[in-house]
């Protein structure tokens, strides 16, 4: 299931968000319209995918995941093949509307609520890191392989290949990997998990979606429109779209160095240090200009925050709050994340020239500035409880 997972997560995120980024320039041109316009399709993405994610919650919890994310990879497929005939702004919106759903219903979100029910809290980590580790490097391939396909056969049959890469590997994965209802019903027995009326009420809960939102925003719009930030900085093409494997590279590197870092310093706090990182690499990279060596750098930054982001919240809220209603209260941090995913990249886009980074940079900061109470919190904890259980208490 965990080696299905990391490929599915691969192949849906690659198709239908990495590409996005590649693809925005060569799209508004072929179009006869602005990146910003186009951008706004990215941005219904994102506020479907909010809409959906507390009800696909809740069918998590209760059903398990192996119908949802199966048919969330073949809204997917559909959406995408309605992408690549896209003549007018309409029907590239009513196919990231479709996009936004498979979205929801098939890729992280979903996917971490699977492994949480399936796994003990012993390898619950573990499982976690494996799928994202190896998603958050293999999708930043999918840059500069979106760039070569564009480059040589145009951006309507990139996203031909993609959709086929979904049809073929995601949904036939879903269906035999990932528990159905039975398995799902026997995975959660007996296992404890806080009422979401009592998650709402905890200061905890609201520290960790502010921070999660505000880095969230940050990250988004940063993956969005970097490739055309580094073509606008003075890159050529070819570098622009493969300077993002960086990215993925410190994703790899950060994820191999969350356990034992969270085992000596705490998950909130090596993840509230991490979230400072990136804030600092966004803030500096204009300074960086065309040199490859320091726009590097400012992306390790970024890519610390990144690729521990997406392990910490799971960890985080399950430790916190417990297994039975994981997906429920997972999907409503997501909603305003998601909210922030989309509106960060479209107020970014309109402030343009390189001072986004400034926009993003600073919700950066805030995010680490958001989980220094906890941390404290954690520190105050007394020998033999665990920063989970005060956290819960």
């Amino acid at each position: 299931m965990v080696a299905a997972l990391a490929i599915t997560q691969t192949v849906g995120y690659g198709a239908l968000i990495q590409s996005f980024a590649v693809l925005l320039v060569p799209m508004s041109t072929a179009l006869g319209v602005s990146r910003t316009a186009v951008t706004v399709a990215a941005t219904i993405s994102t506020l479907v995918g909010a809409l959906a994610a507390y009800p696909v919650g809740a069918a998590l919890d209760r059903f398990g995941g192996r119908v949802l994310m199966t048919g969330g990879s073949a809204i997917g497929v559909v959406g995408v093949l309605l992408w690549s005939a896209s003549t007018d702004l309409a029907t590239l919106y009513t196919a990231l509307v479709l996009i936004g759903f498979g979205l929801a219903m098939s890729t992280y979100e979903a996917a971490f609520a699977v492994l949480v029910a399936a796994t003990d809290a012993a390898r619950r980590d573990t499982a976690i890191i494996v799928v994202s580790l190896v998603t958050g490097f293999a999708t930043s391939l999918y840059y500069p392989l979106s760039g070569w396909l564009e480059a040589g056969r145009g951006w309507r049959t990139t996203l031909l290949v993609l959709a086929a890469s979904l049809a073929l590997i995601a949904v036939p994965l879903h269906l035999w990997a990932v528990p159905g209802r039975v398995a799902h019903a026997r995975q959660v027995a007996g296992q404890g998990g806080t009422p979401v009326r009592e998650v709402l009420r905890r200061a905890t809960f609201w520290l960790l979606l502010a921070s999660f939102a505000a880095q969230a925003g940050a990250t988004s719009a940063f993956l969005l429109l970097m490739v055309s930030y580094f073509r606008d900085a003075g890159h050529p093409p070819t570098i622009a779209a493969s300077l993002p494997v960086a990215v993925g590279v410190l994703q790899l590197l950060s994820r191999l160095t969350i356990a034992p870092l969270a085992a000596r310093f705490g998950m909130t706090g090596v993840t509230a240090a991490c979230f400072g990182l990136q804030g600092l690499g966004l803030l500096a990279l204009p300074l960086a200009g065309t040199s490859i060596g320091w726009t590097v750098l400012c992306l390790a930054g970024f890519g610390f925050g990144y690729g521990v982001s997406v392990v910490a919240r799971p960890s985080i809220v399950a430790s916190t709050f417990g297994v039975v209603r994981f997906a429920s209260i997972f999907a409503l941090m997501t909603v305003p994340m998601a909210v922030s995913r989309a509106g960060t990249p479209l107020l970014a886009s309109m402030v343009g020239n390189g001072r986004f980074l400034y926009v993003i940079g600073a919700a950066a900061a805030v995010s680490a500035a958001l989980l220094i109470p906890m941390v404290r919190a954690g520190r105050r904890v007394p020998s033999g409880r665990t920063a989970g259980t005060a956290h819960a208490a």
